[in-house]
């Protein structure tokens, strides 16, 4: 039976992730801050689908927590099979108005976190010829959106550029976009979701089982919806000013409130 590590599990799109990995017949190691709700899914996992599910408390903004993550992925004794690089967040507010402490540990989830993660999983699997990893980005990273959307683009261009690096080892990794998911992240982050469109969001469920068929098709960056394929398409023959213009106004009708 394979093993999947998930960031950010107890929640969102990670928690879709576990539900559908736990369905699958997958064990899980579900890392998190709050080990009172990592517990509650393990059980709940474990109850429901017949896996293992072992409990990793981490906060991924601290080294403490990277390192402690980066060991459980590094572990040849009990190796994992797939790595699903999910934890991150948003800020409310424009450039200058967030604090420099929350863009920095933004950096961290979202990179630095991604970086030593996804180094210390692909080492062991290559090692074995085989594994994958999954590092959650987002469709904000195709504009020019702030330190988040920059984040994300850091994601997808570090995530292809490593699949290119790791070409047939049998180590396969994929860069997920998604756009807005119904799950905690604006109500944590403090931003309102009223004024956002009805069409604009997905369903988290439905988001992982496409990402999860395009990774197994060996795609390494995955944008799973037809509508924000098309949006995103649009994108690459808009004026890079104009698109600049749009994304700002855009920010403010249907970002943080």
């Amino acid at each position: 039976m394979t093993t999947a590590l998930i960031t950010g599990s107890t929640a969102g799109i990670g928690a879709a992730f576990a539900r559908r990995l736990a369905a699958d017949g997958h064990n899980l190691v579900l890392v998190a801050r709050d080990t009172k709700r990592l517990r509650e899914q393990a059980t709940e996992l474990h109850d429901r689908h017949g896996i293992e599910a072992e409990v990793l408390t981490a906060d991924l903004a601290t080294d403490q927590g990277i390192e402690t993550a980066a060991a459980r992925l590094a572990d040849r004794r009990d190796p994992i099979d797939l790595l699903i690089n999910n934890a991150g967040f948003g800020n409310k507010g424009r450039y200058l108005d967030v604090s420099m402490d929350d863009e920095l540990k933004m950096i961290k989830v979202h990179c630095e976190a991604v970086l030593r993660l996804t180094s210390a999983a692909a080492g062991a699997m290559r090692e074995r010829g085989r594994g994958g990893i999954v590092n959650v980005a987002s469709v904000a990273a195709f504009v020019p959106r702030g330190t988040y959307g920059a984040s994300k683009a850091w994601v997808v261009q570090f995530t292809q550029g490593a699949a290119r690096d790791l070409a047939g080892s049998g180590v396969r990794l994929m860069a997920l976009c998604p756009g807005f998911v119904r799950t905690e992240f604006h109500e944590r982050a403090g931003m309102g979701t009223d004024n956002i469109p009805g069409w604009m969001w997905l369903d988290a469920d439905k988001l992982v089982a496409s990402g999860l068929a395009d990774l197994a098709r060996g795609k390494t960056v995955s944008i799973p919806d037809a509508r924000y394929k098309v949006l995103m398409g649009v994108t690459k023959v808009v004026p890079r000013g104009m698109l600049g213009a749009v994304t700002s106004r855009t920010g403010r009708k249907y970002g943080p409130q």
